[in-house]
Order: C-alpha cells, then sequence, then structure tokens
C-alpha cells in the first residue's frame, strides 16, 4: 500500500497498519463468500482486484491506497478437500450412469428394430439362431450337443428352402423381363 495523505491516515485511524489488514481479511472473507471455491482456484487475478476494490474504498478516507493484491496461496481445510472429492466423484459417477442409460436405451431400439426385421422374415430368425450356434462353436473350437426337438424347431428344410424357392422366383422374374425386352 501507499500512504498519500499522513494527516488522514493519523487523524482517521489509530493504527493504521492494523486497520488496513483487517480490511484486507474482511474484504477476502467477503470475496470469499460471494464465490464457489472452483472460481476462487482458478480466477485468483480477478479476486485479488475485488478484494483491492472493496479495500480502496474502505483505505481511501484514511489516505492510503492499495497498490496490489495477490493471492499466492489457497489452503483447504481436509474435511473441505474430502467433501469436494466425494462430490467430484459421484458427479463423474453420474456421468458415466447417464451415458451408461443413453447406451442401454439406443441398444433397446437396435433390439426393436431387429425384431420388427426378424417379425416381417421368419425364415431370417431362424437362420440368425443357426448363425448364433455356429459362431458359438467356432469360437469355442468345440462340440454342441443339441435335443434332435431343437434342432427340429429350425425347421432347417422349410427355411432353406423358403428361401432358394424366392431366389429361384427372382431370377425367373428377371428372366421375364429380360424376355420381353428382347421381344420389344
Amino acid at each position: 500500500w501507499m500512504i498519500w495523505d499522513a494527516k488522514s491516515v493519523v487523524l482517521e485511524v489509530e493504527n493504521y497498519v492494523e486497520a488496513v489488514i483487517l480490511s484486507a481479511q474482511t474484504a477476502l472473507r467477503d470475496a470469499i463468500g460471494k464465490h464457489e471455491l472452483s472460481h476462487l482456484l482458478s480466477d485468483r487475478e480477478e479476486l485479488g482486484k475485488e478484494i483491492q476494490m472493496a479495500l480502496d474504498a474502505k483505505t481511501t478516507p484514511w489516505g492510503v491506497t492499495i497498490l496490489s493484491i495477490e493471492i499466492t496461496d489457497i489452503i483447504i481445510p481436509k474435511d473441505l478437500e474430502n467433501v469436494m472429492s466425494k462430490r467430484a466423484q459421484a458427479e463423474r459417477e453420474k456421468q458415466s450412469r447417464v451415458i451408461l442409460a443413453e447406451a442401454e436405451v439406443s441398444i433397446a431400439e437396435k433390439f426393436t428394430q431387429a425384431a420388427t426385421k426378424y417379425d416381417e422374415h421368419p425364415h431370417a430368425m431362424q437362420l440368425r439362431a443357426m448363425n448364433m450356434i455356429y459362431e458359438g462353436i467356432r469360437q469355442n473350437n468345440s462340440m454342441m450337443l443339441m435335443p434332435s426337438s431343437m434342432i427340429d424347431s429350425f425347421n432347417l428344410g422349410t427355411a432353406l428352402s423358403s428361401v432358394a424357392l424366392q431366389n429361384i422366383e427372382g431370377l425367373k422374374t428377371k428372366e421375364n423381363r429380360d424376355d420381353s425386352d428382347t421381344k420389344r
């Protein structure tokens, strides 16, 4: 600080050094009370300017001007530090749960779309089931024993013959179109 009016310093306050220090502590407490801790830790310069303005307002009538305020360190009590750590951890867990829930919704939508497709094409469901069994056996390099009733439920003959029949009908339709195009 700087004294620019010695008369006011002597007449306005009894002990100007103590008055400036007490005023600085009061201004610091006020500033800390107005802001969140994260803001205090990240914007020390801004906090210093705010305290300087408050101090200048109080010390100018005494003939004292505060030249600068520098906050070198902010010490957080261990209890508060633990509470803040738990809060941050809870916030991260909350965010991860939200992401997981969004993924579950997306998966459910895809399953619904797949179910609709399988409902439209029942043989596709049978082929998918066979493919899943094949992949399971292939990955584990093992053998799977299935009851004959389960194999019958795949209705392999019907599924494969139906797919083959659809392919043949598609070819015939294409040939008929080609024949009609060549006759013209």
